[in-house]
């Protein structure tokens, strides 16, 4: 007799089975269960080092870390990648910013440190991960 998975379970293979995905939002998993169950399941994977919260409703795929061991992002294009691919995600028009633009086209050398967008339209939440913010340009 097969086994019934748990909410878990069903979130971890559906995180899984998203291979280039780095970002997952809390509505991804609402027809796997009620909205605390998902919500429990999703902090129990935090706790886990399997996510890491990025913001409300946000959530990145996390890797142990070989030194400290702890739960780090796992994103190929590190916080900012991920701050973009979850405002992607939120149907949030943004674009890069000015200082980013002259860099990427060889205008200026001051190499951009901290993820900044421009936000086109309406957007309140904060992204953050360990000490970076996301920076919203109006």
């Amino acid at each position: 007799m097969p086994q019934k998975h748990t909410l878990r379970q069903k979130i971890e293979e559906r995180i899984a089975r998203k291979d280039g995905e780095d970002v997952f939002l809390t509505r991804e998993f609402k027809k796997l269960g009620g909205e605390d169950q998902v919500l429990r399941a999703l902090r129990a994977l935090v706790e886990q080092g399997q996510l890491v919260r990025l913001g409300y409703g946000v959530y990145g795929r996390a890797s142990r870390s070989r030194l400290s061991g702890r739960p780090v992002l796992k994103s190929a294009e590190g916080f900012s990648g991920a701050v973009r691919q979850a405002l992607d995600k939120l149907g949030v028009e943004w674009e890069p910013t000015k200082a980013e633009r002259a860099y990427n086209e060889g205008r200026s050398t001051q190499v951009p440190v901290n993820p900044v967008v421009r936000v086109k339209g309406r957007f309140s939440r904060h992204l953050r991960y360990n000490n970076a913010e996301l920076v919203l340009e109006r």
